[in-house]
């Protein structure tokens, strides 16, 4: 397969569009991560996603929408969804709910869950995407499963080329890390750390978050134990890089191979990590040694990826 690198303009989406259509896979850049997306209706499209990333077929998916207007007609609404949606929608926020009876979408998109991960993304160029294209796309982080999320066109390049059909290039993402993910059950629950910090949430809603544990059940994207991962080793918490390690550093710290951000500022801090994962593993160290992240903010999403990526692989 030739896979096709466009431009966001007007040309460039219209062929995105097209593709999308047509059954084709279109991997498009949203606040978060790039995402490799497919028409949500289309079982055949939807199934090209999970070969094309080597994706287990029990790993549900994220519907990406337009508008709150277009998530109300796939999922069972509620209050909390309103005030959440008008506080973070469009934006990194994930919502699951149940699955309206008689949807339209492909059961693989919910690995049969009876209920739908969805969000209205806030990059202009994804939204111009979904607006063009009409209906629900179906996307999980363009990269092979497990690997370490595309934050650029290059990143999705290196590991989809040629199982695509086109990579929409507008630049690096903002945010760096993918969305928070949050159940809407009778408690709200926090399935997945993300790119809206669990602090603004709990704001949002009036009350703690219960959150999903290791051993619970998967429920949404994004909870596999391994993932995340470069080919490289991963030690967390270093205090001092050893030999045959490369040192992702954070803060004042000396002898950082690359510094996820030395003013120590948690928002740099995630748009430049699966950028500098990358970056390392491609000298093919031993190891990558992590200095300490706080854990508070996005440094809790920070975390939460960089445990899935040390974490023992099969």
């Amino acid at each position: 397969m030739q896979t096709q690198t466009l431009a966001p303009d007007t040309a460039g989406l219209e062929i995105a569009s097209a593709l999308l259509a047509s059954g084709g896979l279109v991997a498009f850049p949203t606040e978060t991560v790039y995402g490799l997306g497919a028409d949500a209706t289309n079982d055949m499209a939807v199934a090209r996603i999970f070969e094309a990333k080597g994706r287990p077929r029990f790993n549900p998916l994220i519907v990406h929408v337009d508008s709150v207007t277009t998530a109300k007609t796939l999922v069972q609404w509620t209050d909390t969804a309103d005030r959440l949606a008008a506080a973070f929608w469009p934006g990194p926020l994930t919502l699951v709910l149940p699955l309206k009876a008689n949807s339209p979408l492909s059961a693989l998109v919910t690995a049969d869950l009876p209920t739908l991960a969805v969000r209205v993304p806030e990059h202009p160029t994804a939204r111009a995407l979904l607006a063009r294209f009409g209906g629900p796309v179906a996307a999980p982080s363009a990269n092979p499963s497990g690997k370490i999320s595309p934050t650029t066109a290059q990143h999705v390049a290196a590991g989809l080329t040629g199982r695509v059909d086109a990579i929409l290039d507008d630049g690096p993402c903002d945010v760096g890390v993918e969305s928070t993910i949050l159940g809407l059950w009778e408690t709200p629950i926090l399935l997945r750390q993300g790119g809206l910090p669990q602090e603004a949430i709990e704001t949002a809603v009036g009350a703690p978050l219960a959150t999903h544990q290791a051993d619970d059940k998967l429920t949404a994207p994004g909870q596999m134990l391994s993932h995340y991962a470069p080919g490289a080793k991963m030690r967390l918490n270093a205090n001092k890089v050893d030999a045959g390690e490369a040192l992702l550093g954070f803060g004042t710290v000396e002898n950082a191979t690359l510094n996820l951000s030395p003013a120590g500022d948690l928002t740099e801090a995630a748009a430049n990590l699966f950028k500098h994962l990358h970056a390392l593993d491609a000298q093919s160290p031993g190891t990558i040694a992590v200095s300490p992240i706080p854990n508070r903010g996005l440094g809790r999403a920070i975390n939460d990826r960089l445990a899935r990526a040390a974490a023992p692989r099969d």
